[in-house]
């Protein structure tokens, strides 16, 4: 009975990319400690990822598909030094992206989460 809500592919998707936003976070939360070393290139979500799963959500991929994808990281080729030393860390960018990562993480939470409520009305005819 819990299978099926666990194993659609908006939970699977959901749960995807909180995978992709919690390795962001912790991407941007490095970029930040190392805003002062040298040499420190940005970290980010490594590219194929998203147009992995864009890719695969077109294709109308199932829940089987979206589980065997997995976010990494790798330094964002796109970023330019901003420091004579090559660092490439912006700081207000970082902040900015991390309070953009915590409302999309705010919102797949809200979604795994309104999955779950829905499986307790079920079981027990009460929402809360």
């Amino acid at each position: 009975m819990v299978d099926p809500i666990f194993q659609s592919s908006n939970y699977q998707l959901s749960r995807t990319l909180l995978d992709a936003s919690v390795l962001r976070h912790s991407a941007i939360a490095a970029n930040i400690a190392n805003a002062e070393t040298p040499g420190y290139r940005r970290l980010d979500l490594a590219p194929d990822f998203a147009s992995e799963l864009r890719a695969r959500v077109t294709a109308g991929a199932g829940p089987a598909d979206l589980r065997g994808l997995t976010p990494s990281l790798s330094e964002d080729v796109h970023a330019r030094a901003v420091r004579p030393d090559g660092n490439s860390v912006e700081i207000e960018e970082e902040l900015l992206a991390m309070n953009r990562n915590a409302v999309e993480y705010d919102f797949l939470t809200e979604m795994v989460s309104r999955n779950i409520k829905q499986l307790r009305l079920a079981i027990t005819g009460r929402p809360f």
